[in-house]
């Protein structure tokens, strides 16, 4: 038939979406794979605890390099390392459907590198903020132990809330519904922390998000331009 024009079934993810993905993907497939007993002479059904314990952030480790007088935590990678282990195929499923929903999103408007900013720096942000939390308010409580990308994910809702925000600040709408989603989002991760004693990791996706949201006003479209003006105006 002339004149059909024809559309993919689904629009494409930005390739920058699919390279944060992959690698939690790859980890859930090895486990899965370990776990099956398909890989003769290896015993895979403890894969997931021992990548636990080479990749996972606790606070301990920056305390212990603070009180040495470093300023960077012991073994420091585990900052980012921690959002590529997940307590569950689960929770890992949950938080690769976020991220690839707010990821596309998010990658359609700012740039690559952009994306891969926010994602490290909002991981590095829940991993710090969660340590410093722990040490004023929890101690001596014994630290707990950091994994999953939802801090790193949050960084990426904080990212779309920015968007949000500069938009309806375009058409002079109230800015503050650009938070509703983000502040559902982060209720309901405190709520289930309190009612299932799931620990207090909701203060490293608090921490990942703000880091998102303030990061954008350099990394988003434009941010250069503002954050020269603001120096020039000093």
């Amino acid at each position: 038939m002339h004149g059909t024009s024809h559309h993919a079934p689904f629009n494409p993810l930005p390739w920058v979406v699919w390279a944060l993905a992959l690698p939690l993907i790859a980890m859930e497939l090895a486990f899965a794979i370990g776990a099956s007993g398909l890989v003769q002479g290896i015993d895979g059904a403890g894969w997931r605890g021992l990548a636990v314990q080479v990749f996972a952030y606790s606070p301990a480790f920056a305390e212990v390099s603070w009180q040495q007088g470093g300023w960077l935590p012991q073994e420091p990678w585990r900052l980012v390392t921690y959002t590529l282990v997940h307590a569950s195929v689960t929770n890992a499923l949950f938080a690769g459907v976020l991220l690839l929903a707010v990821g596309k999103v998010v990658a359609e408007v700012m740039r690559w590198w952009a994306v891969l900013v926010i994602w490290l720096a909002a991981a590095v942000a829940g991993a710090l903020v969660l340590t410093l939390v722990e040490r004023i308010w929890f101690a001596p409580a014994p630290p707990m132990t950091l994994i999953g990308a939802f801090p790193a994910v949050y960084g990426l809702f904080g990212a779309f809330t920015w968007i949000a925000w500069m938009q309806l600040g375009a058409l002079g709408a109230g800015r503050g519904r650009a938070f509703s989603l983000v502040a559902f989002l982060l209720g309901a991760d405190v709520l289930l922390s309190l009612v299932f004693g799931a620990g207090h990791g909701w203060i490293a996706d608090l921490a990942g998000c703000a880091a998102g949201f303030l990061l954008s006003f350099v990394v988003g479209p434009g941010g250069a331009r503002r954050l020269h003006a603001a120096i020039r105006r000093r």
